[in-house]
């Protein structure tokens, strides 16, 4: 048969092999579209996958058109082996797609954009973790399949594909620092320690997750900056996260106040703010008093909101709701410093002199104690002081004297 063919031949029939590639591509894809025409999604995630299936389909066709139109000479097999290379490349770039639609077809079923969107945040987190996982073990696979076409490296190819091999691999690379984060990331995503979406305070920093990798997260700050974190950090330091089991938040209001604060009008005021808000999701609405000291009073006040957004903004609206009720209404019962002044209270030094001078004059030996700042001691300085001691002076000498002059006659 080889004997009829031209030298054109092999031109030829790779030519009408990679019209016949693009021809079986676009049926294919059309008839994939057809099948899920109720699936709109699908249409703008196939188009990830157009590229390298005619790519793929193209050097499947030309591989056959050089078998059947060429001598098994030194250049085809050279030709051959370059094309089976981009053959590898290609089906490796088609599966990553594959990866890409399955995981937006999957995620389209869950919507975010409602009020407890708990389980598709979960389902997102994993999906992503999972699809680059996936894309990792494809470029490796890609990797150790073309090493494999080398005679000469082929036995580091056998050994990379190898189940033992990937895991020495993976166990030897387990100490550095970039594959630790990697366990992190998956253990983030499978645990369900946080998920894409949820709201996080971090280095005391309040923000959303935007992005969960294999190695860092992203943390979507309220004023628009972005903290990126590595994945260790969720792993090996505390967080909060205010939407792990629930959206709804709770959140304080406090005020330091008079005394003379009007408890009970606040109350009422509190209820007609919390009334006339879309803010409030009417779990909770509460004002006490927490602390009564250092002259002020404490008054906090405890709401509930649908989101951590809604309570920010509803905790805002509450305080300058009642600073401007306190400032028009009540002014007594803002915060005041109080200046008493102390009078001095009269002296008590002449009365205190007659009587020392009346105990002197009825014990004579008795020498009188010093007036002035020892006053206030507790057993000298004063006449009270002085015998307020003598209750504490114990028996004297004589006692002991006559004590041992007895038990020296008993003997």
């Amino acid at each position: 048969m080889q004997e009829f063919l031209t030298p054109a031949m092999p031109f030829l029939a790779m030519a009408l092999a990679v019209a016949a590639g693009l021809i079986l591509s676009w049926l294919i894809r059309k008839t994939v579209l057809r099948l899920n025409r109720r699936r709109p999604e699908l249409q703008a995630t196939s188009r990830v996958a157009r590229l390298p299936l005619r790519l793929a389909l193209c050097l499947i066709g030309v591989r056959i058109a050089l078998v059947l139109t060429t001598d098994d000479g030194g250049w085809r097999a050279a030709v051959d082996h370059l094309l089976l290379i981009a053959l590898m490349g290609s089906l490796a770039w088609l599966a990553v797609a594959m990866l890409l639609i399955v995981e937006a077809l999957v995620l389209s079923r869950y919507s975010v954009d409602v009020a407890d969107n708990r389980r598709a945040r979960r389902l997102r987190t994993q999906m992503i973790l999972a699809r680059r996982i996936g894309v990792a073990l494809i470029v490796v696979l890609a990797v150790g399949s073309v090493m494999l076409t080398f005679p000469a490296i082929q036995a580091l190819g056998a050994g990379l594909l190898a189940s033992a091999g990937v895991i020495s691999i993976v166990a030897g690379l387990a100490a550095q620092t970039s594959l630790v984060n990697v366990f992190a990331g998956m253990q983030l995503a499978f645990t369900d320690a946080i998920r894409v979406d949820d709201v996080v305070v971090v280095q005391k920093e309040w923000g959303r997750i935007e992005e969960i990798t294999l190695t860092y997260v992203v943390v979507h700050i309220w004023d628009d900056r972005r903290l990126i974190l590595p994945s260790t950090y969720f792993t090996t330091t505390p967080f909060e996260n205010w939407t792990r089991r629930q959206s709804e938040v709770m959140g304080t209001v406090e005020f330091d106040l008079d005394w003379r604060a009007p408890i009970e009008d606040m109350r009422t005021e509190l209820r007609t703010v919390l009334d006339g808000t879309e803010l409030w999701d009417g779990r909770v609405g509460i004002l006490q008093i927490t602390d009564a000291t250092n002259g002020y009073v404490r008054v906090r006040i405890l709401v509930s909101a649908a989101d951590s957004a809604a309570l920010f903004d509803l905790r805002c609206l509450i305080r300058e709701a009642m600073v401007t009720f306190l400032q028009q209404g009540h002014p007594e019962s803002l915060p005041h410093v109080r200046w008493e002044p102390v009078h001095p209270a009269p002296s008590r030094e002449a009365p205190r002199q007659a009587a020392v001078e009346s105990v002197d004059q009825g014990h004579p030996g008795h020498a009188r104690p010093q007036s002035g700042p020892q006053d206030s001691q507790l057993f000298t300085g004063s006449v009270e002081a002085i015998e307020r001691s003598r209750a504490f002076t114990g028996p004297g000498e004589e006692v002991f004297e006559d004590r041992d002059k007895t038990l020296s006659a008993r003997n």
